[in-house]
C-alpha cells in the first residue's frame, strides 16, 4: 500500500511536526510535507494554537505547484471551525491529487470527517503510515481526547539499588548534569508539571524549566491534602500555580495563596485525601496534553495505585546508597503476577546514567492508551 517513498516523505512530515514538540498545546503536533513530481513544494509544522495549520503554512509555500502534488500529513485534516478554518478545505481548493495520513484525528469534531471530506471531493486518500509514530508523538492529545484526561508520565531520579533519596532526606543530585539537562527537555514538553506537598518541604524546587531553551513554561500542579505548603515557598511565590487540597476551613490562607497568583482547587476523596482521578480529570478539562510528575515516592505510588500513570521516566545513576526512600510506596505482595506490568519502551545512555523509558501494560490498572507501540518519544533539547 505505501512505498518506500511514501515512507521517507511521511518520516519528513513527522519530523517537521515534532518541531512543535514544547510549542502547540492544547493542540496536537502536525507536520505536512507537499510533493510534486518527486520533489518538495511545500512544507510546513503547526507552531501555536491559534496559528496557522501545518496544511496551511505547507500550502501558502507551494503556492499553484500544489495541483496535482501528493500531500503528506501526520494527522488528518481538521474539518470544523476553530481558531482557524477547517484546513481540508484548503486543501480541495488547493485541487492536490492525493493525501497521505499517519492517523485520524481522535478529536470528535473531526473523527474521520476531514477525510470523508477528501474523498467526496475526489482526492485519492490513504491513511496509516507511521501511525504508531504519529500516535507517540501526539499522545496526551490522544489521550485527553478518547479517555477525557491527559497522559501522565513520573519521572524518577535513582541509584541502581533504587533509591531515590537518603533516609536523611538528601537527594540532589543522584544523577549528573546530563541527564538534569534531559529531564528538563521533558519538562518542556509537557503542559503541567506535577508534585506533592512533601517534595515542596523538602526540596523547595522551582519546577521549572532551565537547562533547555523554552519559549513555554508548563503550569504548575501542587497535590497538598491539607494545604500545608508554605507561602514562602518558591513554588508559591512565584504565582501561576494550582493547587489541589481536600482541606476546609482555611479562608484566610487561601486567600493569601490567590494574592500569591495561585489557584486553589478543592478535590477531596472522602478520606481527607486530594481525588487523584477527578484531579486528572481537571487537568483535561483545562486542555493540558501531558503532565509531567516530579514528586516523592509517596505521591509516586498513590498515583500509580488510582490507575493515573501511563508512563515511568526513570534515570538510573551507577551508583548504591542503600537504605534510603523507594521510588513508589506500594503495598506489599503476596504474588508476583500481581504486580504491575510494564512495558520497556526505550533504554538510553545519558552522560554517566541510563534513561528508561517504560509503559504501563494495556491490561494494567488505567489500560495505558499506547502501550502496544513500543517507541518511546524522545524530545529535543
Amino acid at each position: 500500500m505505501f512505498n518506500e517513498t511514501d515512507h521517507r516523505w511521511m518520516a519528513r512530515a513527522l519530523e517537521l511536526a515534532a518541531r512543535g514538540l514544547c510549542t502547540t498545546t492544547p493542540n496536537p503536533r502536525v507536520g505536512c510535507v507537499i510533493v510534486r513530481d518527486g520533489q518538495v513544494v511545500g512544507e510546513g509544522w503547526h507552531q501555536r494554537a491559534g496559528e496557522a495549520h501545518a496544511e496551511v503554512v505547507a500550502l501558502a509555500q507551494a503556492g499553484a505547484r500544489a495541483r496535482g502534488a501528493d500531500v503528506y500529513l501526520s494527522l488528518e485534516p481538521c474539518s470544523h471551525f476553530g481558531r482557524t478554518p477547517p484546513c481540508v478545505e484548503a486543501l480541495v481548493e488547493a485541487q492536490v491529487a492525493r493525501v497521505i495520513v499517519a492517523m485520524e484525528d481522535p478529536n470528535p469534531q473531526v473523527d474521520g470527517r476531514g477525510l470523508a471530506r477528501l474523498r467526496a471531493s475526489g482526492i485519492e486518500v490513504r491513511c496509516g503510515l507511521l501511525r504508531d509514530e504519529a500516535r507517540d508523538l501526539n499522545v496526551g492529545f490522544c489521550s485527553r481526547m478518547t479517555r477525557g484526561r491527559p497522559w501522565v508520565r513520573v519521572k524518577v531520579a535513582a541509584s541502581l539499588d533504587g533509591a531515590t533519596a537518603l533516609a536523611n532526606g538528601a537527594s540532589q543530585w543522584i544523577t549528573g548534569p546530563e541527564a538534569r539537562a534531559d529531564g528538563h527537555a521533558w519538562r518542556a514538553r509537557a503542559c503541567a508539571i506535577l508534585t506533592g506537598v512533601g517534595t515542596v518541604r523538602a526540596d523547595d524546587p522551582r519546577l521549572d524549566v532551565r537547562h533547555v531553551v523554552t519559549e513555554r513554561q508548563p503550569l504548575r500542579v501542587l497535590v497538598d491534602s491539607h494545604l500545608a505548603v508554605d507561602l514562602d515557598a518558591k513554588l508559591v511565590r512565584a504565582g501561576k500555580l494550582l493547587i489541589a487540597t481536600a482541606a476546609t476551613g482555611f479562608a484566610d490562607k487561601e486567600r493569601e495563596l490567590r494574592d500569591h497568583g495561585c489557584e486553589v482547587i478543592h478535590l477531596p476523596d472522602g478520606d481527607g485525601r486530594v481525588d487523584l482521578a477527578a484531579l486528572m480529570g481537571e487537568l483535561a478539562k483545562r486542555s493540558l496534553n501531558e503532565i509531567h510528575v516530579e514528586a516523592g515516592f509517596r505521591l509516586n505510588g498513590a498515583l500509580l495505585a488510582a490507575g493515573c500513570v501511563d508512563e515511568l521516566l526513570v534515570y538510573l545513576a551507577p551508583t548504591l546508597l542503600g537504605a534510603g526512600n523507594g521510588m513508589f510506596a506500594l503495598p506489599a505482595l503476596d504474588r508476583l503476577e500481581d504486580g504491575t506490568r510494564l512495558r520497556i519502551a526505550s533504554v538510553a545512555s545519558v552522560g554517566g546514567d541510563v534513561r528508561i523509558l517504560a509503559r504501563v501494560a494495556a491490561d494494567g490498572a488505567n489500560g495505558a492508551l499506547a502501550a502496544d507501540s513500543p517507541r518511546g518519544p524522545v524530545p529535543a533539547a
